[in-house]
């Protein structure tokens, strides 16, 4: 009975971070470091870095949460593609699932939700970043690339060997999916806090 529950989309709702979620973020976060190559970062960030990721990427774009009972078992979240300004209508995502909640279409409700704000925001393209080694291995599996294919993301750049890990040499590629249609002169891009609230619940409670 547990195990319908749990795979019964009604049971989780998605909906912004807060600096309170820190720690589960951390939980989920933390063993993809340490046992993947998914992510190229070496040392788990600390609570109180990833209170200030939160409340950083909240200044601007989204940073959502998937909730089961209560309980975090998901993120996702949108980033700066580039720092320069003319970038500001194309963003990098990242999603990252509790161990246990995979393949209950979480992933794809979290992303969905994500992109659906950036449209509110006139972004235009989202842009993934994913490991890459060829054939896959147990540290660095297709299930990221695989994920986006199914999201609509295309590659459009590899570059190899540019990541060491495990003692294994590790390349990325690129993904990308157009939000919408790119318009020749676009809107201004809105800053998360100066969206619609009704508007951003409505995408949440849809999710």
């Amino acid at each position: 009975m547990n195990n319908i529950a749990r795979n019964t989309e009604s049971t989780i709702r998605i909906r912004l971070a807060d600096r309170g979620d820190g720690a589960a973020i951390c939980a989920i976060y933390t063993p993809y470091v340490l046992t993947t190559a998914v992510t190229f970062d070496l040392v788990p960030p600390t609570v109180e870095e990833m209170e200030r990721k939160i409340d950083q990427t909240l200044e601007e774009r989204p940073f959502l949460v998937a909730e089961e009972n209560g309980n975090v078992i998901g993120f996702s979240y949108a980033s700066p593609f580039r720092p320069r300004g003319a970038y500001v209508h194309a963003i990098e995502t990242s999603v990252y699932l509790d161990q246990d909640s995979k393949g209950n279409g979480t992933g794809r409700r979290l992303y969905t939700a994500l992109e659906n704000i950036l449209r509110l925001q006139h972004v235009y393209t989202a842009n993934a970043c994913i490991s890459y080694i060829d054939p896959p291995d147990e540290y660095s599996p297709a299930t990221s690339r695989l994920f986006h294919e199914r999201m609509g993301y295309q590659q459009c750049a590899h570059i190899p060997n540019c990541g060491r890990k495990f003692d294994r040499w590790y390349g990325i590629i690129w993904m990308q999916k157009e939000l919408s249609e790119i318009p020749e002169t676009p809107e201004d891009f809105i800053p998360l806090p100066l969206l619609d609230k009704t508007e951003v619940a409505n995408i949440l409670k849809r999710a």
